[in-house]
This record gives structure tokens, C-alpha cells and sequence, in this order.
């Protein structure tokens, strides 16, 4: 992993570059305090639509246990191979420059830096999340990266800090990822594939649907890799309202979908993510 001194913060309020090791500072006199685990609060109250925006520190905990079980053991690997494929650090020799916008509690993140660290390859991870339990997590299981609490929309990251750029199952702000992204830096985009519990929804709804497998093109970057990792999983009624609660679906099924869904002993579903490689122009 990189040097503990990394930088890639800038000011929320005013864009500013953010330096220092716990305490960060601005030229204009902003400053933000480490807290204890490990993270910088680095979301204005004005960018802020409720008092505790994102998931809950239950549906953290729930997520926390489900991915710690190792159910999405493949996406973890794909993602480590993807990142070592496509990572490209801006000087030889440099560490690679990762970003995770929308990192969670941070499972991902700790998947791809044992590969690396597996590869003898440097590496500066930071990421960011809405949900301060999530972060709070994520910093406390890997001091070596630099966590933030902070909204993809308005990233308090430094103009082309980064090399590459992760974005799994969040929300896409394309202006902001083509400015933190370097000159010719990539993201990795991961979306549910066609199939992607597709048993789980059999349960929840009257008519199942299979997810859209559609080729998108964002504007400033251009496609240039694609790979789906597919599985089947069993998973048992202790963990099934926690893989429930990681999908939208949590949000939409009707009461009775619910109660089906936790009526079961244990559940088979097939997983299949696609992930989407695409360049900076």
C-alpha cells in the first residue's frame, strides 16, 4: 500500500487542497478533524438532504456480515484482477491512485488491496460514502486507505487525482468522475447482470423480471473492457434479510413479497455482475 501521507482530499466548502495528516487544512482556513476510527466528515450539511443520509448503521451491519460470509467471494476476485488489469498509475513506478465513489462498508476496497499487495503493487486508495456507519467501518478495517463521508455529486476529491476510479451499484455523476479521473485514467463500472437474483425476486413478485443488459454511452469516456462474473449462492434465512436489504428491492417489494422472502429456510439464487471498463477521453 502507499505511504500513509497520501493526499487526494480537497476542500467541501471551497475546493481548495486539503493537506495535512490528521487534522486537514485548507489555504483558506477550512479545517476538518480525523475522527477516531480513521475518517474525514467532508460532507456539508448544505449537500445533505436528511439528517443521516444513506444506509443505517443496522443495514451496515447486515451488509458488513453477509459480504464477511464470503457470498460475493467472485465479485471481490474480479474486481482485485480488473483493477491490477486496468489500473494504470500516471508515472512508472508510482503507486496506483484508486478512488471508490460510493465504497460502503468497504469489503471491495479490502478485496482489491490484498491482490495488490499479493502483486508487489503500490497502491493509494481512497473512497468515499453518504452513509457515515459505512465509512466509519471501512476506515477502521484499513488504516492504510483514506476514507471520506461524502456524496458522489459533490466529491471532495482533488481535480485528476486519480488513476482509476471505481463505481459499484452507485450512483453515476459523470461530471464529477470525468474531473477527479487523470487525463486518460479509466472506471471501472459494475452493474447487476442479466440473471443477478434473479431467484431471490421469483420469491418477492408475481412476475420476475430479468435485469436490462444494455450498452450505454457516457459522454468524455469511451469503452474499452467488459467482463461478467456469475455464481450460484445458498443462503440461509439468518442472512437473508441482509442480502435483501442490499438491493433495491428492499426498498419497492410489496409486504407480502417480503414476507415470503422471510418465511424461507434458505434461498439458492444465481449472482452475475457485469463490469463495465471505460477510459477518459
Amino acid at each position: 500500500m502507499g505511504t500513509a501521507a497520501f493526499a487526494p482530499w480537497r476542500c467541501p466548502l471551497c475546493g481548495a487542497p486539503l493537506a495535512g495528516d490528521v487534522t486537514l487544512k485548507c489555504p483558506s482556513g477550512h479545517c476538518f478533524d480525523r475522527a477516531k476510527e480513521g475518517y474525514w466528515h467532508l460532507l456539508p450539511v448544505q449537500n445533505t438532504r436528511t439528517k443521516a443520509p444513506g444506509d443505517s448503521k443496522e443495514m451496515v451491519a447486515a451488509r458488513r456480515a453477509f459480504l464477511g460470509a464470503g457470498y460475493y467471494g467472485i465479485f471481490g476476485q474480479a474486481l482485485g484482477e480488473l483493477c491490477l488489469e486496468y489500473g494504470i498509475p500516471a508515472a512508472q513506478e508510482a503507486p496506483l491512485r484508486l478512488l471508490d465513489a460510493g465504497c460502503g462498508e468497504g469489503w471491495y476496497d479490502r478485496c482489491i488491496a490484498r491482490q495488490f499487495a499479493a502483486a508487489a503493487r503500490p497502491l493509494e486508495l481512497a473512497g468515499f460514502d453518504i452513509a457515515k456507519p459505512a465509512v466509519r467501518l471501512a476506515a477502521k478495517a484499513l488504516p492504510t486507505a483514506r476514507y471520506a463521508v461524502a456524496s458522489s455529486f459533490h466529491q471532495p476529491v482533488k481535480t485528476g487525482w486519480a488513476d482509476l476510479l471505481l463505481n459499484c451499484f452507485s450512483p453515476f455523476a459523470r461530471e464529477e468522475f470525468l474531473r477527479v479521473l487523470r487525463p486518460g485514467g479509466r472506471m471501472i463500472y459494475v452493474v447487476p447482470g442479466a440473471e443477478h437474483l434473479y431467484q431471490m425476486k421469483a420469491v418477492l413478485y408475481a412476475e420476475p423480471y430479468k435485469n436490462p443488459v444494455q450498452e450505454v454511452a457516457y459522454e468524455g469516456f469511451r469503452p474499452i473492457g467488459e467482463r461478467e462474473a456469475r455464481g450460484t449462492i445458498t443462503v440461509p434465512a439468518s442472512q437473508l434479510e441482509a442480502l435483501f436489504a442490499m438491493t433495491p428491492y428492499y426498498w419497492k417489494t410489496p409486504r407480502d413479497g417480503a414476507a415470503r422472502l422471510a418465511a424461507l429456510p434458505e434461498l439458492t439464487t444465481e449472482i452475475a455482475f457485469r463490469f463495465l471498463v471505460f477510459e477518459k477521453l
